[in-house]
């Protein structure tokens, strides 16, 4: 009897103690439910609706969007324009991120200043970057003379046979917007890199110093080991951000060369706004949010695998 009710006292002990645990995070589940899950189920709802909107009447067509969604040959392009640029920022932009972090983790005169200037492109409005690239991208001449500074400066330097007009080539379009995507971009994957870096214990490096490993064999079995984990985080929050580029876009080329600059956004946006077909651009945000949900699952057991060894 005794060991009884020292169970069940046991019992309500944790029960209690675990209502207590849960009471902290319950503000936080709440509010997750209302602005995500909430939001996420309602989403899926109207997708399942033909709806300009405006009027109360909401039409149910079944599955019938996601299955026009599948043939719509504007949607595929808009993905493929959206890996394009997110593969530059897999490539170059954390390339550029992970030299430039390396760099300052060594003894170097201002590497406190640099850091500060590297960050400084990531805090920046994205429509301002957007308007200022439009600027040294522009094709345009007056006078005479070209009002942007890249094709000015080319045609100072005498290379006229690279001036373009860099935002209204369909050749060169996508590429700029890639690239000042990820001069912008570079800086968040550069900080988490650099605190990465920073974490490394010194010791290691100068026990192989003194076993005489080289600066490469240090880099390769050292460094990059114990970085796998940071760099994989780096490499999740770009595909996510990357993935889902606007404002850029609309802030260098507006609605010009809709073509070949469509993304996921743009085309949601123009299903919303342009063709007045709500329901429809709702299956374009599922499908989205289903990629970009998988694409983190998929990171998630990466990582996981990657700590186990």
């Amino acid at each position: 009897m005794t060991s009884l009710a020292q169970r069940k006292k046991f019992t309500m002990g944790d029960a209690k103690e675990s209502l207590v645990n849960f009471s902290f995070i319950l503000p936080a589940v709440i509010l997750f439910s209302i602005f995500y899950i909430y939001p996420f189920y309602d989403i899926f709802r109207l997708s399942l609706h033909e709806w300009n909107g405006i009027d109360a009447q909401k039409y149910y067509v079944h599955f019938d969007n996601f299955k026009e969604l599948f043939k719509d040959g504007n949607w595929w392009r808009s993905m493929w324009h959206a890996g394009i640029i997110t593969f530059f920022a897999l490539t170059f932009q954390n390339v550029m991120a992970f030299a430039l972090a390396l760099a300052c983790d060594q003894k170097i005169r201002m590497k406190k200043f640099y850091r500060m200037i590297f960050f400084i492109p990531p805090v920046l409005s994205e429509v301002v970057v957007g308007f200022i690239w439009m600027w040294i991208l522009n094709g345009d001449m007056q006078s005479g003379e070209y009002i942007g500074i890249l094709n000015y400066l080319l045609d100072k330097m005498g290379l006229h046979h690279l001036i373009t007009s860099w935002l209204s080539n369909p050749d060169t379009v996508l590429t700029c917007i890639a690239l000042v995507h990820c001069w912008k971009g570079f800086g968040w994957g550069f900080i988490m890199l650099f605190a990465g870096l920073q974490t490394i214990d010194a010791q290691l490096y100068e026990a192989a110093r003194v076993d005489g490993a080289n600066s490469w064999q240090i880099f390769k079995n050292i460094t990059i080991p114990m970085m796998v984990p940071v760099i994989l985080v780096v490499i999740f929050l770009t595909v996510l951000g990357s993935m889902q580029v606007f404002v850029l876009i609309k802030a260098m080329v507006g609605q010009g060369l809709q073509d070949y600059t469509s993304v996921p956004v743009s085309e949601i946006f123009e299903s919303m706004i342009g063709l007045k077909r709500f329901g429809y651009a709702c299956a374009q945000g599922v499908s989205f949010g289903v990629t970009l949900i998988t694409i983190s699952l998929v990171f998630k057991l990466l990582s996981t695998k990657v700590k186990q060894y």
